[in-house]
Formats: structure tokens, C-alpha cells, sequence
């Protein structure tokens, strides 16, 4: 359980006044919740952002490319870029993002890689747990909406993986690792129907926008993206699940600039605002910090 501090705990626990405790946290330089209409500061957090600010001395510590990979999300797209972070988007899928940012080649990574228990979305907090780096930290971005994104008119008039298993529509997939391709398979599974069953396409869409314009330029018939996806390009959207998107990344990378950057962001109204235009997204508790070893 999360130990909170007061302030003046804070400044007593740092051995600063309390002047300094005030701005460093008015300038979002430190950790802190004003949830509760007070400052209230994680003590592991704070521990955390003391263990960030160790010098080396002559050691050189490389720093991650500024790269963004996992899964792809239009919400995290849009926050890297309007928040001034400095950081490209390399979709490459969760399992595989998870990989390259634990390894040292990203600043942080997309996941959403829910258990294979129905409606458990512990996944995301299982797989840091069982990941290779020892210092992750994992933060919520929002909960979304997943689904079978389809043509505008519906041709094909499918309502549900039952429909697309019968009817043998086009479906166009995830890469492997991705975590909307092991949804689907999960999602298939428990509907009584294998992956195979499917009239799936060879090649694989790299993002859920590829899913978006495969399905436009009549490529495929069917294919899983978020509902703000289907918005966007106004198509026909079947809500399937909801899912928890978070952020992975280093200890140390989450006080850098950039992703400070990105979640000063996530505290405003414009992001706020921008979510609701976008649809199918929940973002009470994004910054929530789930998971910190």
C-alpha cells in the first residue's frame, strides 16, 4: 500500500524547508498528488525521484533513443506531440515495446496486455513483474474501448466474431506480440471458435490506423482497432472490451523532462478535452502509478 507524506513531512524526511518542498512541486519537478485538494507526496515516489537525481560522477549513463514504442494509441500519439516532449512513436507492439525499452532502446512503452481470465486486466503489472530490467515503472494512461472496426454501410451486416468466423469475412490482423492480436485470439477462444477459424489475411496491419485505411480501401472487411479509430475515420464500430492502456518505463526516464512533460500534459484540460472529442476513452486516473519495483 501506498505510503502518502504531508508536505512538511516531506520537508522533514529531505531535511529542506518547507519553501523548497512547496516549489519544487509547484514547478511539477516533484512527485506529488492534488487529488484531494492538498499536496500529498508518494513516499516511493519520493524515493524514486531522490534515487533520479544521483550524480555519477565520471560514469557515463547512455541514455534510451527518445522513443515511445508497444502499442499504438491516438490519445499517447497526440499527448507526445502537443506536450513539447521530444519523443517519436515506434509502434512495434507491447510485447515487443516492452522488450526494447527494458533493454535500454526506448524511453518508454505502450501496453495493454490484459490476463488470459476474462475480464482481468492485471496483465500489464504481470508482464513489468516478469520483465528484465529491475527498475520499472508503471503508470496508467486510460481505460478504452476495443472492438471489430467494419465499413461505414456494413456490407457484410456483422454484428460479432460469430459473424465474421460464418460469414468468412477478409480480417486483417495484428502483428505477433501485439496486444490486440492476442485480445482477438483470447476474445476468439473464449467465443468457442479457434483463431484459425477465421478468414484472416497474410499480412499483418502495424497499427490500428492500418486497420482503419485496409478497411476503406476495401482490403478487408473486418479488423480490431479502438473506438476512437473508428471515429475518426467514421466507420462502423463493435464494442468488444475494455481494456487498461499504461505507460512502462525506467525509473530514472520517468523524472526526465520528456515524459514529465507528457503527464504535466495529462493534468490539463486541453488533454481532458481532447480525449472526450476523440470517444471511448476513461482518463480519471491517468498518471496513476500502478506498479513501482
Amino acid at each position: 500500500m501506498t505510503y502518502y507524506m504531508t508536505a512538511q513531512e516531506v520537508a522533514d524526511y529531505l531535511r529542506v524547508n518547507l519553501r523548497t518542498v512547496y516549489g519544487l512541486a509547484g514547478r511539477d519537478e516533484m512527485p506529488c498528488s492534488r487529488a484531494t485538494g492538498k499536496l500529498l507526496f508518494p513516499k516511493d515516489l519520493i524515493d524514486s525521484w531522490v534515487e533520479s537525481h544521483i550524480s555519477y560522477g565520471h560514469l557515463k549513463l547512455v541514455a534510451p533513443p527518445p522513443i515511445v514504442g508497444g502499442s499504438s494509441d491516438p490519445l499517447l500519439e497526440w499527448a507526445l506531440r502537443e506536450s513539447g516532449s521530444g519523443l517519436d512513436v515506434q509502434p512495434d507492439g507491447s510485447t515487443v515495446g516492452l522488450e526494447r525499452m527494458s533493454a535500454g532502446k526506448a524511453v518508454a512503452a505502450g501496453i495493454h496486455l490484459g490476463s488470459e481470465e476474462k475480464g482481468d486486466d492485471s496483465g500489464n503489472i504481470a508482464a513489468i513483474r516478469n520483465a528484465s530490467a529491475s527498475d520499472l515503472v508503471l503508470i496508467h494512461w486510460a481505460w478504452r474501448q476495443q472492438g471489430v472496426v467494419l465499413p461505414p454501410d456494413n456490407p457484410k451486416n456483422l454484428k460479432s466474431l460469430k459473424d465474421i468466423v460464418e460469414k468468412q469475412a477478409r480480417f486483417i490482423p495484428r502483428q505477433e506480440g501485439a496486444g490486440t492480436q492476442l485480445l482477438f485470439h483470447r476474445l476468439m477462444v473464449e467465443s468457442g471458435y479457434s483463431p484459425e477459424s477465421a478468414n484472416v489475411l497474410p499480412e499483418p496491419a502495424l497499427t490500428q490506423t492500418d486497420v482503419a485505411l485496409a478497411i476503406l480501401d476495401n482490403s478487408a472487411d473486418a479488423g480490431f482497432a479502438v473506438e476512437s479509430v473508428a471515429r475518426r475515420f467514421k466507420l462502423t464500430f463493435v464494442p468488444l472490451h475494455r481494456e487498461r492502456f499504461d505507460i512502462a518505463c525506467r525509473r530514472r526516464s520517468y523524472f526526465e523532462p520528456p515524459l514529465q512533460k507528457l503527464f504535466a500534459l495529462s493534468r490539463s484540460d486541453k488533454f481532458r478535452d481532447h480525449a472526450n472529442s476523440l470517444g471511448g476513452y476513461d482518463i480519471e486516473k491517468c498518471g496513476e502509478v500502478l506498479f513501482n519495483r
